[in-house]
């Protein structure tokens, strides 16, 4: 039995920022870190980009060498997930007892919750046939980097980041690829529709098929084993490799026993706070505040939001100076095209284009009430800069985003 100090659960990005950010701190008790995933805990960004595309192995996704955990006193368990939290009802507040599918258990002063976000699976009829795919994890990656080298017919299920990344390593392989999203546009989440209609043709000149506004109605076999996609409309699109991405399901199971707060994610405030505020949570299965905005939440998916929400709520539970909110941002490698994002666009009313989509290389730009939320460049790494340094000054100057909005 592992006794007091924080518990980390979750050996995520945002898991491993929490235990590194509680030393950065100053903080000198035990910290223990529990991962359900066998391996120690790695960057997913560069699943659907460099390590699929085959230039990056497992060496270079390796977020901590063991050597830096044991001089950080970082105690991390892979390959054990917690089942059960329970928290005291007559100790601190804020300790408990975690339990695991090993049967061990952990007590702890202060608990983090970085249990991250599960794929949204298909519900259709074939959706259990050998030769679909969902990338999520390292294991994910490697067995979909081992299927693209012998398919020949690939179906990508959604026309997400995921999607696209993957559809673009999937041609650089020369595969025919098919895109189907149920959607009338790609990227519809999360960008306008200029640049959705730019990442339609791009994709379109680089060989690849994008099927919009149809959906999938079964994944059709042979033996056990896919070989098509029959759509909404009818279409039968022959496949021996299908890859789904359409979203993820926030892991909410454990702050759900705990009885804290939770709306399409673990509903946190802007110090990481859950609910129960003895309690912190970051990362992928969390919903916080719009950093933009201030009016409602929103779910950030991406590393750059998980590292920054990971050292403010490890400044909570020591009682520490947060940190400054970043202005959040995100990347796409989609074939020999960069997207940079800057900022959240939810809540804008105007849209300002710079340079030329024709010559993949442009910016858009969102407002809201003449203030700019948010940035999208292609190809275009200044655009981007001036950007976010725009919306950071913004911010750093009481606007948008800062300590009124903020309710500090």
């Amino acid at each position: 039995m592992n006794t007091g100090g924080v518990l980390v659960v979750g050996a995520s990005q945002a898991g491993v920022q929490v235990a590194v950010s509680l030393r950065d701190n100053g903080f000198d008790g035990p910290v223990t870190l529990i991962g359900a995933e066998v391996r120690t805990p790695y960057q997913r960004p560069p699943l659907s980009k460099a390590f699929l595309a085959g230039t990056a192995d497992d060496t270079a996704i390796e977020l901590r060498t063991a050597a830096f955990y044991a001089d950080r006193r970082i105690d991390i368990w892979p390959g054990e997930r917690v089942t059960r939290l329970y928290l005291s009802s007559a100790g601190p507040r804020g300790s408990g007892v975690a339990l695991t599918d090993r049967g061990c258990t952990y007590s702890f002063d202060r608990l983090a919750l970085t249990v991250g976000a599960r794929p949204r699976r298909l519900d259709v009829p074939g959706a259990d046939l050998a030769g679909i795919a969902y990338l999520r994890t390292a294991e994910d990656a490697g067995q979909l980097r081992s299927h693209l080298a012998a398919a020949g017919d690939v179906v990508v299920v959604g026309g997400g980041f995921i999607g696209l990344e993957v559809a673009s390593a999937a041609r650089a392989r020369g595969r025919s690829v098919t895109v189907v999203e149920v959607a009338d546009r790609l990227l519809a989440r999360a960008v306008a529709p200029v640049v959705s209609e730019f990442y339609r043709g791009a994709h379109v000149r680089r060989g690849t098929a994008v099927r919009l506004g149809v959906g999938v109605a079964a994944i059709e076999g042979v033996a056990g084993r896919a070989t098509g996609v029959r759509l909404t409309d009818g279409t039968l699109l022959p496949a021996d490799l299908v890859v789904v991405g359409v979203g993820v399901v926030p892991r909410t199971e454990l702050a759900e026993q705990l009885g804290l707060a939770c709306a399409g994610g673990i509903v946190v405030d802007e110090y990481a706070r859950t609910s129960e505020a003895s309690v912190v949570a970051a990362g992928d299965c969390t919903v916080m505040p719009n950093p933009m905005t201030g009016v409602g939440r929103v779910r950030l998916e991406s590393m750059p939001n998980a590292i920054s929400q990971a050292r403010v709520a490890a400044a909570t539970l020591i009682g520490a100076e947060p940190p400054s909110v970043e202005v959040p941002w995100f990347w796409s490698d989609q074939y020999d095209l960069k997207l940079q994002i800057a900022g959240v666009a939810d809540g804008y009313d105007r849209v300002e284009l710079a340079g030329d989509p024709a010559a993949e290389r442009f910016s858009v730009r969102y407002y809201r009430d003449g203030r700019l939320l948010a940035v999208n460049a292609v190809n275009s790494a200044r655009d981007y800069l001036l950007g976010r340094k725009e919306i950071s000054d913004h911010r750093r100057l009481g606007g948008l985003g800062g300590e009124e909005l903020l309710g500090a």
